[in-house]
């Protein structure tokens, strides 16, 4: 599958779930360089831990690229796989699917269910708004 490393901000890009595809393919290369490439300037992206209810955000290009560097840190072999993608019909909104696996600097091993919402530029079919979920594993007595 071909690696986006540039998107064109002169016209609107087709928002596809194979988009979708190639932008997860990026996060498992951990290539921060080609992910932000499908940001928008003015981005936001909420991550599943955090102290608020929304988890914790980070708004604009640089510290969504903060944001991910910390992530790719404390989770060095993080990986997203048996995922599924889907885009509305408005090409605004999409979802993304995916089992995170990997272990964390202290040793904890994760595998857990998640999901991103999406919101896409009107303009450029950029990312807008990346909005993650993790399931909450709980031990069952």
């Amino acid at each position: 599958m071909a690696v986006v490393s540039e998107r064109d901000d002169t016209e609107r890009s087709a928002v596809t779930g194979d988009m979708l595809k190639i932008f997860l393919e990026a996060f498992n290369r951990h290539d921060l360089d080609a992910i932000m490439t499908f940001f928008t300037a003015d981005c936001s992206f909420d991550f599943p831990r955090g102290p608020h209810p929304y988890g914790q955000r980070f708004v604009g290009k640089e510290a969504v690229r903060r944001g991910l560097a910390s992530r790719f840190q404390g989770i060095p072999d993080v990986h997203y796989g048996d995922d599924r993608h889907f885009v509305s019909a408005s090409s605004e909104r999409g979802v993304s699917e995916w089992l995170l696996t990997g272990n964390s600097t202290n040793g904890e091993k994760i595998e857990v269910r998640g999901c991103d919402l999406f919101e896409f530029s009107t303009k450029d079919g950029k990312i807008k708004r990346k909005d993650s979920y993790w399931k909450i594993i709980q031990q069952v007595k």
